[in-house]
């Protein structure tokens, strides 16, 4: 039976390529051995995402988020709660594509992404849940929120992350501290913090020393506690990020891997970022669904301490996925 590829891609993500290049990625496809057709979102909310589990429903194989963070975390939300989950496969088209940059996915050309994905590598990945929300690549509370909302959307698709750059050293003489309350696997932290948050992966925001030593599928997120709002020293820590990752043993920073995490505001307000968007207040449970789902990366260039899992594990979800295909229904899990 011949293998089915839903494409989702956003018409109005990053600088509009996407439109320009589907003809010609829908062949790249078709010759890779999938029956592609194409959605585009629209401006309601969730049309990601109830696509992406319509399809999932529908028996698709494969399903291709083309934009930004954004798209990928709508059409990873869509098909996260099933049971049966299609392969994921991205094709970049927003502002910084932190999820590409790390699955080692071309993100400034639509076609050799597509490329990629005919290529047939994958890496089953780890994903966050906040709450009731799932997520990909971070989930934050403190300076990273505001300035991922202080952005206009006009602004980051004219200037991508410039903009970001801009508006983040507006707003570094600003920073303040405020009390947090983060529980996590070995211990908790009480205390004055700038920002808290969970990487998935090592790429964010741009950087890619952030978290130096990321696993992709080990089941653990990367917990960092930036204690400090002095913009001196806030400086410092990013000079040490560039200069390779030097500050996870700074102490200013807490730096731990964790399968749980739980937030709580002491005094005031904490709004909690997801995956670059607005995603509640704080307290918030954060969990780790490790291996949860198949992601199709350049894994050629990915380092090998990135991915843990070995042929064992991959044996033991071969018989897993024989053992499912018996059943037809797709099913939602507890």
């Amino acid at each position: 039976m011949k293998k089915r590829c839903r494409i989702i891609y956003n018409p109005t993500s990053g600088r509009e390529a996407m439109k320009n290049d589907l003809v010609d990625i829908l062949n790249i496809l078709e010759n890779a051995g999938y029956e592609t057709s194409a959605f585009a979102t629209t401006p309601e909310p969730d049309s990601a995402k109830n696509e992406a589990m319509r399809a999932a429903k529908d028996g698709f194989n494969l399903i291709i988020a083309a934009g930004g963070d954004g798209t990928i975390n709508e059409v990873v939300n869509g098909i996260a709660p099933l049971k049966h989950r299609p392969k994921v496969g991205i094709i970049p088209a927003g502002t910084t594509n932190d999820y590409a940059r790390a699955l080692k996915i071309p993100r400034e050309n639509p076609i050799e992404a597509a490329k990629v994905i005919a290529k047939g590598q994958t890496v089953k990945m780890d994903i966050g849940k906040a709450g009731e929300t799932y997520f990909v690549n971070i989930a934050a509370g403190g300076l990273l929120t505001e300035l991922t909302y202080s952005v206009p959307s006009q602004l980051k698709s004219l200037f991508g992350y410039l903009a970001y750059l801009a508006k983040g050293a507006e707003l570094l003489p600003r920073i303040k501290p405020i009390n947090m309350h983060i529980e996590y696997d070995d211990g908790v932290y009480d205390g004055k913090a700038s920002m808290f948050f969970l990487a998935l992966t090592n790429s964010v925001g741009g950087f890619e020393q952030i978290v130096p030593d990321a696993s992709l599928d080990d089941g653990k997120f990367t917990l960092i506690v930036v204690k400090t709002s002095n913009l001196v020293e806030i400086v410092q820590l990013i000079a040490m990020v560039l200069n390779g990752g030097k500050h996870i043993n700074d102490p200013r920073i807490l730096y731990v891997k964790t399968s749980k995490v739980v937030a709580k505001p002491v005094d005031e307000k904490m709004m909690i970022n997801i995956d670059g968007e607005y995603g509640g207040d704080a307290p918030m449970t954060f969990k780790n669904y490790k291996q949860h789902i198949e992601m199709f990366a350049n894994t050629d260039a990915i380092p090998d301490q990135a991915i843990t899992a070995t042929p064992d594990d991959f044996k033991e979800n071969f018989f897993k996925e024989v053992e499912n295909l018996n059943e037809t229904n797709f099913e939602e899990q507890n």
